[in-house]
């Protein structure tokens, strides 16, 4: 039930003052878009009668079946603090439906929803997510064009006058909070220039709201700092990239969460066993959409904190799924792999996917591994049946195109659109010639 009534929006758009309303959704790439309209025409918004051109906007449709329809939801309802007094703007985060007024199938958000109805009927009634999104701050030159430059030597946790960052990772979280953002913690991250804010879990389609208005709001106030933040997962050599951490766990009615139980060994229960045996078993499936650009395997490599091994651990960090201490209700699953360039409401449904599908078939996971799989040579790895995760968007993208799990849970729509973006973004990047190349090669041949 929705928390915010049309009424109580069009009042608060009169009480802020706000001119216009940005009805936001996201593309199959995980790229922010919107339609900004004047407060005039607000009702029709909250009437479900504003339209786009779906054509346009990468993965919807062909250009024969353009025409396609903005449901705001009314609890995305947020004034953006930013904005001027004489005239704000608000947002409204939207669902994309077809005329005939069913919901669009290549809706990253319709796509998430639809896999929470597999959960619902299976028995839960949420799934709680709890994201780690981490970023750099660049330095802009003079015509406010990022460079590589950064502004800060800081590490893990350090503060000024190391980390130089500080001033605007606070202002980034004063302009969260203002937003109903809970901050739970805000630090320096390990490389320099690195950055990590966490914010309160939620159930999963919040969480993934969340992540982009995150993104939104980073990229915002950074920018009135003279920095430019991103979300690319490995934008320099020799320092650690950028994760995603996904914190998840499933809950049943009246709040019980199904990860936990007081009575055995480790006081987890059976379902989340089979759910991480889920995860384990499609973790190369799911890989391209947690994963999905050619720099996101910069990051997955040894040596830099970033799993590359599947595998799972109560105490170890480099295998790719952690069980962190807590219990009780704080019960859940890490899953160390995904990246903040990914699709959030992409990512997460086939996450879930993959673990309702462990629980469905009844999946065991191998016993954990508490050595460190970075110092295990291939034999060792073999021995304990550790696999890799793809080495390259190519290979993920072959992994999933294998998977009938993951593939049947996010649609042939989205599927089909995605790996045909992701194919010729591989292509662009396997025929340029880059700098490493000239400058290995140019001389010796």
């Amino acid at each position: 039930m929705s928390n915010f009534t049309k009424d109580d929006i069009k009042r608060m758009a009169d009480e802020e003052n706000v001119k216009f309303i940005r009805l936001q959704f996201t593309d199959l790439l995980g790229i922010i878009k919107n339609v900004e309209v004047p407060v005039d025409q607000l009702t029709k918004a909250l009437d479900n009668l504003m339209m786009f051109d779906g054509s346009s906007i990468e993965g919807f449709v062909r250009i024969e079946e353009s025409d396609m329809y903005l449901y705001p939801d009314l609890d995305t309802w947020v004034v953006f603090p930013w904005t001027p007094e004489k005239g704000k703007v608000a947002r409204l985060i939207c669902d994309i439906y077809n005329p005939d007024g069913t919901p669009f199938e290549g809706d990253p958000r319709g796509v998430l929803k639809k896999v929470l109805k597999e959960a619902k009927d299976m028995g839960y009634s949420d799934f709680n997510i709890g994201p780690e999104p981490e970023f750099f701050l660049f330095k802009n030159d003079e015509n406010g064009e990022p460079t590589l430059e950064l502004n800060d030597k800081g590490g893990y946790f350090d503060l000024s006058p190391t980390d130089l960052g500080e001033n605007c990772r606070r202002d980034i979280v004063l302009e969260l909070e203002d937003m109903g953002f809970e901050i739970e913690a805000s630090h320096h991250e390990v490389a320099p220039g690195q950055h990590e804010i966490d914010f309160k879990y939620a159930d999963a389609v919040t969480t993934c709201d969340n992540i982009q208005t995150f993104k939104l709001v980073v990229k915002t106030i950074a920018r009135k700092h003279g920095l430019h933040a991103t979300f690319m997962p490995k934008p320099l050599f020799g320092v650690n990239g950028s994760g995603m951490h996904a914190n998840m766990s499933l809950f049943k009615e009246g709040g019980v969460n199904a990860f936990f139980d007081e009575n055995t060994e480790n006081q987890l229960s059976e379902t989340a066993m089979k759910f991480l045996g889920g995860i384990l078993e499609h973790a190369d499936a799911f890989t391209a959409i947690t994963n999905p650009t050619v720099n996101s395997y910069k990051r997955l490599v040894p040596g830099y904190e970033a799993p590359c091994y599947i595998a799972w651990s109560m105490r170890n960090r480099s295998p790719l799924v952690r069980i962190p201490s807590s219990r009780g209700l704080s019960t859940r699953i890490e899953v160390r792999s995904p990246d903040p360039a990914a699709n959030p409401y992409l990512a997460m449904a086939a996450m879930l996917a993959a673990g309702l599908d462990g629980i469905r078939r009844n999946l065991t996971p191998p016993a954990e591994t508490n050595r460190n799989i970075y110092a295990m040579d291939e034999a060792e790895r073999d021995a304990e049946g550790i696999k890799a995760l793809p080495a390259s968007l190519k290979d993920a993208i072959d992994a999933l195109q294998k998977s009938e799990t993951i593939k049947a849970s996010l649609g042939n729509h989205a599927v089909e659109h995605f790996v045909e973006a992701k194919e010729i973004e591989w292509d662009m990047f396997r025929t340029q010639v880059h700098p490493w190349e000239r400058e290995q090669y140019i001389q010796t041949y």
